[in-house]
């Protein structure tokens, strides 16, 4: 009895010896378990990406002063917006902004500056009248006129950089993605930019009749606020499932986004609320949508959301009285009330969305979050630059995000022909 009561020193000493083992290798550890170092980095693929909501003056205003900051870094007065993203992904009226600053305009010149469109859209926008903004005017005429004398005959083809622009189909019962992949994979998928605005920018209870450059397709289209208010989501998808056009963008750290919302308009009615028109419930689900979209995306970035990820909102509803009582201090006109809301917007906080737990308010405001995005572009251009330079001698393009390839486009759902 005795000797079943001594110690079994051999068994505490296994014991002890794998205690050990488990202490230092993993309960008490001062570091994580190493992983395989990664690769370096080979670049980022920039996306531009612009909702339907409003009438694109806060994200002409958001990317002017973008694009201002951008030439400011790079010495360059000439550069425009487009010299610095991959892709251009835009909704309703931000499928117009995204045409005008990636389309070379007629006579071969080079696409608008974000600061001439912010001009022309103010513009537009002051003589014609109506609560959907800038574009409502536009379809009492025919689906030429502004459009046209803008676009001329150019097509998504002659776009100097990918685009990707919604609309509603009737005739199939979804939503067709505009896309210059599909587009120089098949002339049946080429479109005037004209129709594509006219297509994305159809009002509520309008549709439109467009077709292809070959007239093989036709389409019967309501505006992109319909089908997708924010296109960053297709946009993301686009690219990821893209490994022609962008062969090493594997995950979302291989991206940089900025997303940018639009100011809305409220009905400037205290106390009472009426019920909503069918119109109006439209654009409700359409926030609702977007805004899901943002916080979704916010999360997909993980850990790098705060760098490779950045959302531009307007915080609250801007209502057409205080653009009455503004007209009523003095001659300032509804254009010029509209660039000081959206620079109000710009000096807003900056809004982060947390999936299912809402936003929080950022220390930044807007205005700041694009200075940032500003210099982590310009980063991605440097590097690009360098690595040109490097690749001089054996003509090796293949480690540029932005090669191009003609593939089909992943977001793109197909199109019936008559």
């Amino acid at each position: 009895m005795a000797a079943l009561m001594e110690p079994n020193w051999d068994v505490d000493k296994l014991s002890y010896e794998i205690f050990s083992i488990l202490e230092s290798k993993f309960l008490f550890s001062p570091s994580p378990p190493t992983t395989p170092a990664k690769p370096p980095k080979a670049g980022r693929v920039r996306i531009l990406s612009i909702d339907a909501t409003g009438d694109a003056i806060l994200a002409a205003a958001c990317l002017s002063r973008l694009e201002a900051s951008l030439r400011k870094q790079s010495g360059i007065t000439s550069a425009r917006i487009s010299d610095f993203f991959d892709l251009a992904a835009g909704s309703g009226a931000g499928g117009f902004l995204a045409a005008l600053l990636f389309t070379p305009r007629p006579g071969g010149a080079p696409p608008l500056s974000a600061e001439d469109a912010l001009r022309l859209l103010s513009k537009t926008r002051g003589k014609i009248s109506g609560r959907r903004g800038v574009l409502s005017g536009i379809f009492r005429r025919s689906v030429g006129g502004v459009f046209k004398r803008v676009f001329g005959d150019a097509t998504i083809r002659d776009s100097v950089k990918p685009v990707l622009i919604p609309c509603y189909d009737l005739n199939t019962g979804a939503v067709l993605m505009f896309s210059r992949a599909d587009a120089t994979e098949a002339v049946g998928f080429d479109f005037r930019f004209r129709d594509v605005c006219a297509a994305t920018c159809a009002g509520w209870g309008k549709r439109v009749a467009v077709k292809s450059v070959n007239g093989m397709t036709r389409i019967e289209a309501i505006g992109g606020a319909v089908a997708m208010v924010n296109p960053a989501a297709a946009a993301v998808t686009h690219v990821l499932n893209n490994g022609i056009e962008f062969p090493l963008a594997n995950g979302v750290e291989d991206l940089l986004v900025i997303s940018i919302g639009g100011v809305e308009v409220g009905n400037g009615v205290s106390g009472v609320v009426a019920p909503p028109s069918p119109g109006e419930l439209v654009e409700i689900a359409g926030k609702g949508d977007a805004d899901m979209i943002d916080q979704s995306l916010a999360m997909a970035f993980g850990h790098c959301r705060t760098s490779n990820y950045v959302r531009i909102q307007a915080n609250n509803l801007l209502s057409p009285t205080r653009i009455q009582k503004s007209k009523g201090k003095g001659k300032t006109n509804e254009t010029e009330i509209l660039m000081k809301m959206a620079e109000d917007v710009l000096n807003q906080r900056n809004i982060e969305s947390i999936l299912f737990r809402g936003r929080k308010v950022s220390d930044q405001t807007n205005a700041e979050k694009l200075d940032f995005f500003s210099q982590e572009l310009f980063k991605e251009h440097q590097r690009r630059m360098k690595n040109n330079n490097n690749n001089n001698n054996n003509n090796n393009n293949n480690t540029d995000p932005s090669s191009l390839v003609t593939r089909p486009s992943s977001a793109t759902t197909s199109i019936t022909s008559p």
